[in-house]
């Protein structure tokens, strides 16, 4: 299990994502795969959006988290596409329902 925070995509940038850290985390990624290690990679939104934050400044606090949801996706389908293209087979899993993009997370599997 990797957890990455959101704002390590932004370098020093502070927002968005940088596309040379996110190849560099890929590579990374890449060569602990190939000593035969299963990855699980949790990938934060913050770089993006930082729905604590928000719901402070007043939002209600399940739209703020469901706006940090999606951010985090916006990251994974970032990193999904850098690993992809230096032979990662990937996969991005949601608890939220956007099966477009990502399949549908389920507890018990």
């Amino acid at each position: 299990m990797l957890k990455l925070s959101g704002e390590a995509l932004a370098a020093d940038k502070g927002f968005g994502i940088d596309k040379a850290i996110i190849y560099r985390i890929a590579g990374e990624v890449k060569e602990i795969h190939e000593l035969g290690v299963e990855i699980a990679i949790v990938l934060g939104g913050g770089n993006i959006f930082r729905g604590i934050e928000s719901a402070k400044d007043g939002m209600d606090r399940v739209t703020s988290d469901h706006m940090g949801m999606l951010a985090t996706v916006i990251n994974s389908l970032a990193l999904l596409q850098a690993l992809e293209k230096i032979g990662v087979y990937t996969r991005v899993m949601s608890a939220i329902s956007i099966e477009e993009m990502a399949e549908p997370y389920i507890r018990r599997r």
